[in-house]
């Protein structure tokens, strides 16, 4: 049996412990999300918003803390296949939000349809 702090040996160092700083604040940032070094499963959720984020720098810095420590090697992210990706919000599908070109259960002509309201954009009629 295994305890937190044996698990947790990694985050003692201050390189590593730097790069966890920058993923958190990185993470706060775009999702909104205040992670905590005490969680239980921090590297399973870093790992997570690695994979959800746009951020090309959390990708990276996310990648160079599991270069430095071998245990976060294995973690494995909550994968959802590509045809079912939904459209996002700091993390949480939007609930009314149109489906993502890449769903199947879209159709051209839901995504094409008309404007109900007109736009008016500095006095003009817009689309």
């Amino acid at each position: 049996m295994t305890t937190l702090a044996s698990d947790r040996n990694w985050l003692l160092d201050p390189v590593r412990l730097k790069l966890v700083h920058q993923c958190r604040r990185l993470i706060h940032t775009e999702f909104g999300v205040k992670l905590h070094l005490t969680e239980e499963n921090l590297a399973q959720q870093l790992a997570d918003y690695a994979q959800k984020t746009r951020s090309s720098h959390l990708v990276r810095v996310w990648n160079t803390l599991k270069a430095q420590v071998p245990e976060l090697a294995g973690i494995e992210t909550g994968d959802q296949p590509e045809a079912t990706v939904k459209q996002m919000y700091r993390g949480q599908p939007v609930a009314g939000a149109a489906p993502h070109p890449r769903d199947p259960d879209s159709s051209p002509q839901e995504t094409t349809r008309p404007r109900k309201t007109q736009v008016v954009y500095r006095g003009q009629v817009v689309g």
